[in-house]
């Protein structure tokens, strides 16, 4: 079945672009939106999508509505060569992937490895960073490593979450959604100027929805969402020259734990996988309550027409406490109880720089952020809870510059660098307790230390320089072709679940690791405006990759620890075609497919006790070898007002969610099949969407545990993505 879809999926997008130029010889010129109208901030100054030398999709609000996108997971759908994921555990920490590099462990001091911007500010943290969609202006994804102005941690790429800019006219949006497991969202928007040059908004958001399934055990729902999200900003612009923005943001996430599906029978118990993949045995007993909040202060200034200062101030803070059963069963063999905590500052200062030939930006960077946490591992089969408890403060600085210049009206180039340095100190604790039960540092009975395994405090300082330059050459007035070098790295650490009695060298961290991409692309128009595309063909180098393995522990206390370790290196390359068709006044066309081949050069692993390379028995994870996106948007009149039906694709071929593959965990191919209509009134005040998700209720894993054997009952579960779902909403806009 998968492969007939795959089939369809590749040569509906072929399809799309091959109708386009059969129809456009005789088409008269459209109006309709092309590259040349799309204009991103990729290079941090408005450029148009066209002329900007980098790998980058631009989803717009209305794309994204057409299509039913409630959260930024629907990015990984429409995205080439991505992976944007619901945690495991999880309901609203984000696991991002682009070409293959990404970060799957949302513990403190693991840094991601896909950058996360809330209108240029950074989000350090994954925890609470599944932003629901609304009062968007545009999403963009940028592929490939974007050290030079987006420093550290974008090694994979950048997810740019763009809201919308206030304007001067009174405007109110209010939306109510109804749908499949008694779905209930809220949502109010507004904005009210107060007089020609201030203006205040805000939006107000309730995401209510029943589990997909239950805990069979506790009687609780699995995968519901009971999320809350406020939104607050003000706008100043006193002169044509000076601009002022406040915006302030909080997330609840209030739902209940989200327990995996056993996948296979247990050693002890007499447990058999749920009938339902959403279904769980799940034990351990506790709340899952999320909070992030962050605030933002932009000051724009435009000196004259060749200088324009920006500055840029972040607050962002997050406190996480949740409960995940790793075996999934009534049994304490593998329970965690986890409490995380973040802050952060940021401040940033640019200077853009243009002339008649050039254009540029400069900038300055400060982050200081803190990173804490406590967990427990109760083993009920070995009578002992293993606390892990710890923080990592960074203090992060950089200088950057990016400058292009035109040689002639086709030929351009651009050279940029960027200086980081990372100063970081941290502290490790790894204690055993006897007895099954939480320990003292996550509220269980005041009880002696058993055994210190880990006790350590430790600091560092990563320095690096990520250069990028590119050369680009408009072919004809509407095609441009460019070639560049990119270089990006993720910062070094120490692993907070090091156990040093069983691995010492984990005291000694492990330090950054890089990537350098070699890009080939062609995007523009064609056929009088009707095809809008992009396409890149990259190859990455990467080294350095810190990963993780596990081992374990028989004497003199018996536990499982992990190993974060400079053990790879890998070699990845592929391609990227995506765009938009306009088919006929009334049909659209939005396409992408993507390739990517990721193998492992070098695996290092230190379990026999001697290093040994054991990259030919390991799979990079979340790298499926195909992916591909085609939605067709069909427009017409319908009672006075506009009605669009946009049916959808998006497929992925087979991928591994951990580095050693594993038959029960690997994930075949599957493709998801979506639905939505939507009804615009002659007036524009007044919205009705009907979308249906996954319409052929698709089973498909996102993330799972691995811990098999009788030491930890054979604790193999997995996370499902959601099953086939409808909605109906109605908006007022004014």
């Amino acid at each position: 079945m998968n492969r007939v879809m795959k089939s369809v999926l590749l040569a509906g997008a072929a399809w799309s672009a091959a109708s386009t130029m059969v129809m456009a010889q005789d088409a008269p010129s459209t109006d309709q939106t092309a590259l040349d109208d799309v204009v991103v901030t990729a290079r941090r100054r408005d450029e148009q999508l066209k002329d900007v030398p980098v790998a980058v999709s631009a989803l717009s609000s209305e794309q994204l509505e057409n299509t039913g996108a409630t959260d930024i997971t629907a990015l990984q759908q429409q995205t080439p060569n991505a992976t944007v994921q619901i945690a495991r555990g999880s309901n609203s920490t984000l696991i991002s992937f682009i070409r293959g590099v990404g970060q799957q462990d949302p513990l403190w001091g693991f840094e991601p490895g896909v950058g996360l911007y809330i209108d240029d500010v950074y989000v350090a943290r994954p925890q609470g960073a599944v932003l629901d969609i609304f009062d968007v202006n545009r999403i963009e994804v940028l592929r490939g490593p974007q050290g030079t102005l987006y420093g550290r941690n974008t090694i994979g790429g950048a997810i740019k979450y763009v809201t919308k800019r206030l304007g001067d006219e009174f405007e109110f949006m209010g939306r109510g959604t109804l749908g499949s497991y008694n779905q209930r969202d809220a949502l109010v928007s507004a904005t009210i100027p107060l007089g020609d040059t201030f203006a205040v908004g805000g939006a107000f958001a309730k995401y209510d929805r029943d589990g997909f399934g239950t805990n069979l055990f506790t009687g609780e729902d699995q995968y519901d969402k009971n999320v809350t999200a406020y939104r607050a900003s003000a706008e100043w612009t006193p002169t044509d020259q000076l601009f002022v923005r406040f915006a302030w943001d909080r997330v609840e996430d209030d739902s209940a734990p989200r327990n995996g599906h056993r996948e296979v029978n247990s050693t002890v118990g007499g447990y058999t996988p749920p009938a339902s993949v959403y279904d769980t045995n799940a034990g351990i007993q506790g709340n899952q309550e999320v909070q992030t909040q962050g605030t933002a202060v932009t000051v724009e200034y435009t000196v004259n027409d060749s200088l324009t200062l920006k500055s840029i101030s972040g607050w962002r803070s997050g406190d996480t406490a949740t409960v995940i059963d790793f075996d999934q069963t009534p049994l304490p063999t593998l329970d965690i109880p986890a409490i995380y905590s973040d802050k952060q500052f940021t401040q940033e200062f640019q200077a853009l720089f243009s002339g008649d030939n050039w254009s540029g930006v400069a900038g300055l960077y400060y982050l200081d952020g803190e990173s804490s946490g406590v967990f427990d591992t109760i083993a009920g089969n070995l009578g002992v809870a293993i606390a892990a408890a710890g923080y990592v403060n960074t203090e992060s600085l950089s200088a950057y510059a990016d400058f292009s210049y035109d040689f002639s009206d086709r030929l351009h180039a651009s050279i940029g660098g960027r200086w980081t340095q990372d100063k970081k100190d941290a502290q490790v604790q790894r204690f055993f307790y006897l007895g099954a039960t939480r320990t003292p540092l996550t509220g269980g009975a005041v009880r002696p230390i058993l055994q210190t395994r880990t006790n350590y405090m430790a600091a560092d300082t990563f320095e690096k320089f990520t250069p990028r330059v590119s050369v680009s050459y408009d072919l004809t007035d509407a095609l441009t072709g460019y070639a560049s070098i990119s270089q990006g790295f993720k910062s070094g650490g120490w692993d907070m679940r090091g156990d040093a009695a069983l691995v010492p060298q984990t005291v000694n961290g492990y330090q950054p690791e890089t990537v350098t991409t070699y890009e080939l692309g062609l995007k523009g128009t064609a056929f009088d405006n009707r095809l809008s595309f992009a396409s890149a063909a990259f190859y990455s180098d990467y080294k350095d990759q810190q990963i993780t393995t596990q081992q374990v522990a028989t004497a003199p206390a018996v536990g499982i620890a992990s190993v974060v370790d400079n053990a790879g290196a890998s070699t990845i390359y592929g391609f990227e075609f995506e765009g938009r068709a306009f088919l006929t006044d009334s049909l659209t066309s939005n396409f992408s497919i993507g390739y990517l081949k990721n193998e492992f050069d070098q695996f290092i692993t230190l379990v026999t006790g001697t290093p040994v390379d054991i990259s030919d028995t390991r799979e990079p994870q979340n790298s499926p070898t195909w992916s591909g996106f085609w939605a067709v948007t069909w427009s017409g009149d319908l009672a006075g007002g506009e009605l669009n039906i946009t049916p959808s694709l998006s497929y992925r071929s087979a991928y591994h969610l951990f580095d050693a593959p594993d038959p029960v965990l690997d994930q075949g191919a599957y493709t998801l099949v979506d639905l939505a209509a939507v009804w615009t009134a002659p007036s524009g005040h007044y919205q009705v969407a009907l979308t249906g998700k996954n319409l052929t209720d698709e089973e498909y894993k996102v993330g799972g545990y691995n811990f098999a054997g009788p030491t930890y009952n054979n604790s193999i579960s997995a996370f499902y993505g959601p099953p086939r779902t409808f909605s109906a909403s109605v908006t007022v806009r004014y």
